[in-house]
């Protein structure tokens, strides 16, 4: 099983965009709305996954404030995470569970450059055997640091209800509904996602999101 298309550069998620406006009028109506999309690339490894459980359930400026505490501590590493303490974590800005799952994290001891070739349904079926990383976690990660083209995040509450806006549903599709409405974007999902998410920001100004 292949891993498919990496997005490395801004030209490949204009090349998605050219093909998803293609097969769908709404989508290129969306389009016409949000102009070019960010190529959003993350780095991988142990960081950015501990970065995302910090992230959790916390405003932008408190996730900022602590992941530069963890920083100046030099508790980004697995290595040092292991060898401190969760009081010590919890010094740094985590709470309680937070601190767990930072040293369960460093305990699971991921093969991050191993993941870089593995299918993205392994990658979800690895990282959400990690105590605080779920499957959004784990598909954000994929299409983020791993750069795959064709992942997506139906449980995010803002793609929900961007689908909802522009296909004009009744109701926000729920994860089952979304996952199945993205097939027929394949095998640009990740970047109908970016489209869907840049859409939701101009819906939200237009008409507000209920």
């Amino acid at each position: 099983m292949t891993i498919g298309r990496i997005i490395e550069t801004a030209d490949c998620v204009a090349e998605g965009v050219g093909w998803l406006c293609a097969q769908d009028p709404r989508l290129a109506l969306a389009y016409a709305q949000t102009g070019p999309l960010p190529l959003r690339r993350k780095p991988d490894g142990f960081a950015e996954l501990l970065s995302a459980i910090v992230s959790q359930q916390v405003s932008v400026a408190s996730a900022n404030a602590i992941w530069a505490r963890m920083l100046a501590a030099g508790y980004t590493d697995p290595d040092r995470i292991r060898t401190i303490t969760e009081e010590d974590l919890r010094a740094g800005g985590l709470s309680r569970q937070k601190a767990r799952y930072a040293k369960a994290l460093a305990e699971a001891d991921i093969d991050f450059n191993g993941l870089r070739q593995e299918p993205t349904a392994e990658v979800v079926k690895i990282l959400t055997q990690v105590p605080g990383i779920g499957v959004w976690t784990a598909e954000i990660y994929a299409m983020f640091s791993l750069g795959r083209a064709d992942v997506f995040a139906p449980g995010d509450l803002a793609l929900q209800e961007s689908a909802r806006v522009l296909f004009d549903l009744p109701d926000r599709p729920n994860e089952k509904a979304l996952r199945q409405m993205a097939e027929a974007w394949s095998p640009w999902r990740s970047v109908a996602a970016r489209l869907l998410w840049a859409y939701y920001h101009v819906a939200k100004d237009r008409e507000g999101i209920r």
